[in-house]
C-alpha cells in the first residue's frame, strides 16, 4: 500500500490500541525526561552566535582578568533606614544581621561599610550597598527570601537587584505568567470554544488531549535537546501556547470533517479514510508550511530566536504526527460515540449542519462577490491603513525597569537609582588591547575618561591594568536601565563616535562589553538577517503551495494575503504599545520600543498559522470546483461550509495566545496580541473579503 495521509489514518484506525499504545510509551518517556532534565537545563540568557564586538570584549577581558569567585560582583543589595544613620546603633545591628550573621553564603561573605569602606555609604548617610557574588539561581533564591524577610521591618527598607536576581525574577515571572495566561485562561476558553464548534463534550474533549500530548512529547523532545545545546527558558512558554494552537486546530480540521463524512452516510472506516484523504492532507501541508516558516528562524544568530524555533518546530512535527496517526486510533475506537455528550439547544444542530453552508458567511460572501473590485479595494485600503505605524517601530528590549514592581530586583533598581545614581551591576566595559604601554595610548584612553565624565549619560569610570600589563579595562556605569533605548543609544554613541575619535592615531584594539553593548549586538544579529529570513519564509511557502494547488496564482494570492494580515498586525503592535493607543483597555504597558525578537517571530508565526486557514479553505474550494465548475458557487460553498470550523480554530488561537498577552512579560503580550489581532483578520477581513473577491476576479 502506498504511503499516504489516507493510507496512515486507516492504518491507525484499524489497529487503534497499537497506536495508542506507542504513543503512551511516547508520552511516559517524554515525562520521565522531563522530570529528570528540566531542572537547571534552560537559561535566560540570549547571547548571539556569531561572535560580536561585546563576545570578543568578554574573551579578551576574562583572560587578562581571571574571574575570582571571591571578588565577582554579581547583585547588589540597598539598606536605608528614614529613621536611622549608618552611624547608628540600630543601624549597624541590622547590616550585621543581614550580612555577616547570615546562613546564605552569599550574603555572610560579602564586604560592607563595616570594615570602613565610605564609598558604599549614601551622600545623605541614611542607605548603604551591600555588594554580592551570587553564583547561581538556587543561591539567587536564598538571596531574594533573606532580603524579603529583612524589609519587613518597619524601620528598614531592603531590595537587591543585579545580574542573578534580574534572572531569577525573569524565570518566576515566566512560570506565572504560564500559569495565569495557559493554564487558567487559554486552556478553558479553548475547551469552551470547542464545545460551542462541536456541541459535544467528547468531540470537544478529543482536540483538547491531542494537544496536552503535543505538548508533553514537544517538551520531553526539548529538554533532551538542552543538554547538548543552550535553549532560553521562555522556550517553556512557547511550547504549550503553540501546542495548544496547533494541536487543537489540527484535530478540529480532522474532527470536523469526520463528523461530516458520518453525517453523509459513509461507514465509519470509510468515513476516516475520507478525512484522511482530503482533512489529514490539508493537516500534513499546513503543518509542512508552518515548519518551513520557523525554520527561516534557525537562520538568524541569535539563541532566543533558535530556541524558539527549535520548540516551534518540535511541537508542530509532533502535532502533525499525532492528527495523523493518533487521532484517527480514536476515531476508530470511538466511533459515533464521539458525538456523545451532546450539549443542550446547539448539539444537534451543530451535528446536522456539518459541512453546509453557513447562512451568515454565506449571506456576505455572496454580497462581496456583486461587487468584487469594490470589496477588494476597501479591504486592502483597510489593512494598509493599519500597516502605516511600521514606519515608526522602534526595536529594542525589556529590562528591569518593565517588570512590575511587587519583584525585587525592580524595587533595588528603583533603590540604588535613588540613592547610588552613578552605581551598576553592569557597566559599560571598555577593553583596550595591544599597546597598551606607549603613551598615545595612553592619552587617548585619558581623552575618553575626560569625555565620559562629562557627559551626563554616564557615571564616574574606573580604569584598571592586567596583572600583565597587556590590556586596559575601563569601567563606566551608563546611567538608567542598561537595557533602555536611552542607555543603548549612548553606548551606540560611544562605539561608533567617541571611541575610534579618541583613539584615533593608535594602533591599540578597543572593544567595548557589557550589557548594554551585548544588547546591541543582539538586536543586529536579530535585525540584520531579516530579509534573508523573509525571503527564505516567502520562497519555500509559495513553493510549497505551488506543489499543493498546482497553481502559481494561488500559491501567489495566499502569500500575497498573508503579508497583508502580517503587516496590519506589526502596525497595530506599534499603534499599541509605542504609541500607547488603547493599551489601558487591554492592560498592556506602553513602552518605546518592540521586543527585538518580536516582529521576525511574529513574521515566522503567523506565516505558518495563517497557512493552516488558507490551506484547508482553498482546499475545499478547490474540491468544490472540481465538482461544479463554478467559480462562484466554489467560493460561496468553500467559505460558508468552514465558516464555523476556521472561525472556531481562529478563536482558539486567539484566546491561548490572549493568555499570551494577559501576563505581565512585555516580550510576551507583544507577542500574544500580535498574533492574536493578525488571525482575527486574517479569519474575517481576508476570509470574507480579500480572498472570495480575489479568487473571483482571477477566475
Amino acid at each position: 500500500m502506498r504511503l499516504s495521509t489516507q493510507s496512515l489514518a486507516l492504518a491507525s484506525a484499524r489497529h487503534p490500541w497499537r497506536t495508542i499504545s506507542a504513543w503512551g510509551a511516547v508520552v511516559v518517556a517524554a515525562i520521565v525526561a522531563i522530570v529528570a532534565l528540566l531542572g537547571g537545563s534552560l537559561t535566560t540568557e540570549g547571547a548571539p552566535t556569531n561572535n560580536p564586538e561585546s563576545e570578543r570584549a568578554l574573551a579578551v577581558q576574562e583572560q587578562a582578568f581571571p574571574p575570582d569567585p571571591s571578588m565577582a560582583r554579581s547583585d547588589i543589595v540597598v539598606i536605608r533606614s528614614d529613621e536611622h544613620t549608618v552611624d547608628s546603633a540600630e543601624f549597624e545591628s541590622f547590616v550585621r544581621a543581614l550580612v555577616e550573621q547570615s546562613d546564605v553564603q552569599a550574603l555572610s561573605r560579602a564586604h560592607t561599610y563595616l570594615e570602613g569602606d565610605t564609598s558604599l555609604l549614601s551622600p545623605d548617610r541614611h542607605a548603604t550597598i551591600v555588594p554580592l557574588g551570587i553564583p547561581d539561581e538556587g543561591e539567587a533564591e536564598k538571596v531574594v527570601e533573606a532580603v524579603e524577610r529583612a524589609d519587613e521591618d518597619p524601620a528598614f527598607s531592603v531590595a537587591v537587584t543585579g545580574d542573578q536576581t534580574l534572572d531569577y525574577d525573569f524565570n518566576l515571572l515566566s512560570q506565572e505568567d504560564l500559569k495565569k495566561g495557559e493554564l487558567q485562561f487559554g486552556l478553558p476558553a479553548a475547551l469552551i470554544i470547542l464545545l460551542l464548534v462541536f456541541g459535544a463534550v467528547v468531540a470537544g474533549l478529543v482536540p483538547l488531549l491531542m494537544a496536552i500530548v503535543s505538548i508533553v512529547v514537544a517538551l520531553g523532545l526539548t529538554v533532551v535537546l538542552a543538554q547538548p545545546f543552550e535553549l532560553s527558558v521562555f522556550v517553556l512558554n512557547m511550547v504549550p501556547g503553540m501546542g495548544l494552537a496547533l494541536g487543537i486546530d489540527y484535530s478540529l480540521f480532522v474532527v470536523s470533517r469526520y463528523r461530516e463524512e458520518r453525517g453523509r452516510g459513509r461507514e465509519q472506516h470509510d468515513a476516516i479514510a475520507a478525512s484522511g484523504l482530503t482533512a489529514s492532507r490539508a493537516v500534513l501541508f499546513s503543518g509542512t508550511a508552518f515548519v518551513v516558516a520557523m525554520f527561516g528562524m534557525l537562520l538568524v544568530p541569535s539563541s532566543i530566536m533558535r530556541t524558539l524555533a527549535v520548540g516551534a518546530i518540535l511541537v508542530g512535527i509532533v502535532s502533525v504526527v499525532a492528527a495523523l496517526t493518533l487521532l484517527p486510533a480514536l476515531l476508530g475506537l470511538l466511533g459515533d460515540r464521539v458525538n456523545a455528550l451532546r450539549i443542550p439547544f446547539i448539539g444537534r444542530r451543530t451535528l446536522e449542519s456539518a459541512g453546509a453552508e453557513g447562512r451568515f458567511w454565506g449571506a456576505i460572501v455572496r454580497s462581496v462577490l456583486r461587487r468584487p473590485v469594490l470589496s477588494l479595494v476597501l479591504s486592502l485600503a483597510v489593512l494598509l491603513a493599519l500597516a502605516v505605524p511600521i514606519l515608526g517601530m522602534s526595536i529594542g528590549t525589556s529590562g528591569v525597569s518593565a517588570l512590575p514592581d511587587r519583584f525585587v530586583s525592580k524595587q533595588g533598581f528603583v533603590a540604588l537609582a535613588r540613592d547610588f545614581s552613578g552605581t551598576t551591576t553592569d557597566p559599560v566595559e571598555i577593553v583596550v588591547s595591544g599597546g597598551t604601554s606607549r603613551a598615545e595610548t595612553s592619552a587617548a584612553l585619558d581623552r575618553l575618561r575626560s569625555t565620559l565624565t562629562a557627559d551626563p549619560r554616564f557615571g564616574n569610570g574606573e580604569i584598571r591594568p592586567s596583572p600583565s600589563g597587556d590590556v586596559l579595562l575601563f569601567s563606566v556605569p551608563v546611567v538608567g536601565d542598561p537595557s533602555s533605548s536611552q542607555a543603548v543609544a549612548a553606548v551606540q554613541d560611544l562605539r561608533s563616535e567617541l571611541i575610534p575619535r579618541a583613539f584615533d592615531g593608535t594602533d591599540a584594539d578597543v572593544l567595548v562589553g557589557g550589557t548594554t553593548s551585548e544588547n546591541i549586538d543582539y538586536f543586529d544579529s536579530v535585525i540584520d538577517p531579516a530579509p534573508l529570513v523573509i525571503a527564505f519564509v516567502l520562497v519555500l511557502t509559495f513553493l510549497l503551495l505551488t506543489v499543493v494547488f498546482r497553481s502559481i496564482v494561488v500559491a501567489a494570492t495566499a502569500v500575497a494575503l498573508n503579508l497583508l494580515s502580517v503587516g496590519a498586525a506589526y502596525g497595530l503592535l506599534v499603534l499599541v504599545f509605542q504609541h500607547g493607543v488603547g493599551a489601558g483597555i487591554f492592560g498592556f504597558q506602553e513602552t518605546d520600543t518592540i521586543e527585538a525578537w518580536v516582529p521576525l517571530f511574529l513574521f515566522s508565526v503567523l506565516f505558518g498559522l495563517s497557512m493552516d486557514y488558507q490551506v484547508f479553505l482553498l482546499s475545499r474550494i478547490r474540491e468544490r470546483y472540481d465538482e461544479t465548475r463554478d467559480t462562484t458557487d466554489a467560493v460561496t460553498f468553500g467559505v460558508g461550509s468552514t465558516a464555523r470550523i476556521i472561525t472556531g480554530a481562529a478563536l482558539i488561537i486567539v484566546a491561548v495566545f490572549s493568555g499570551f498577552a494577559r501576563g505581565d512579560l512585555i516580550m510576551f503580550q507583544q507577542m500574544g496580541f500580535g498574533v492574536a489581532v493578525a488571525l482575527l483578520i486574517d479569519a474575517t477581513i481576508i476570509r470574507s473579503v480579500l480572498l472570495p473577491s480575489a479568487m473571483k476576479l482571477l477566475g
